[in-house]
């Protein structure tokens, strides 16, 4: 038993894990697309995720992984909120600009799409299938992330089908 134990925790050492193929494995799972918004007016910003869950329904808290080296980061720093807008299959154009296609940064990724007045002062996405207006509670930072522990102010609910996010690709059911 002794040798197994030995054998199978030397291969874990010869395969030590690099972030490419971690990458790679993880555009596996099939994740829900949301923007994160922060800010307001022209400190406005946000960023494309799969990331975002409800961590505890009692008392209502989200909790969403951002990358410290992000311009997202900074503002929900600043501001001490941010907004989990949870995408419709209909809006894949509106997650492109917020995960940086055309290089779009800031408050111009807002451009395009009918955007609402949160409690939090974040901005809520008509047409969404849900807006999750946050304030900050907790940070975790680690490694390269940040993981933003939010109670929710408000939640407003919308409907059609979710943008999911594969291999590298938006899909829509």
């Amino acid at each position: 038993m002794t040798a197994t134990v030995t054998y199978i925790h030397e291969e874990r050492e010869k395969l030590a894990l690099e972030a490419a193929e971690l990458k790679t494995a993880m555009r596996q799972v099939a994740g829900g697309v949301s923007i994160i918004t922060a800010g307001h007016g022209v400190h406005r910003t946000g960023a494309t995720v799969t990331s975002a869950t409800a961590l505890s329904m009692e008392p209502p808290t989200m909790i969403v992984n951002i990358n410290r080296s992000s311009s997202t980061w900074p503002v929900i720093a600043r501001f001490n909120h941010f907004c989990v807008n949870i995408l419709s299959g209909e809006q894949e154009d509106v997650a492109s600009r917020f995960a940086g296609v055309g290089g779009l940064k800031g408050a111009e990724r807002y451009e395009g799409a009918d955007w609402f007045d949160l409690e939090s002062g974040a901005s809520g996405l008509h047409g969404a299938l849900a807006v999750i207006d946050c304030a900050v509670e907790d940070v975790v930072e680690r490694h390269t992330h940040a993981i933003v522990i939010g109670r929710v102010l408000s939640v407003t609910r919308g409907d059609g089908r979710p943008l999911l996010y594969h291999a590298g690709q938006y899909l829509q059911i």
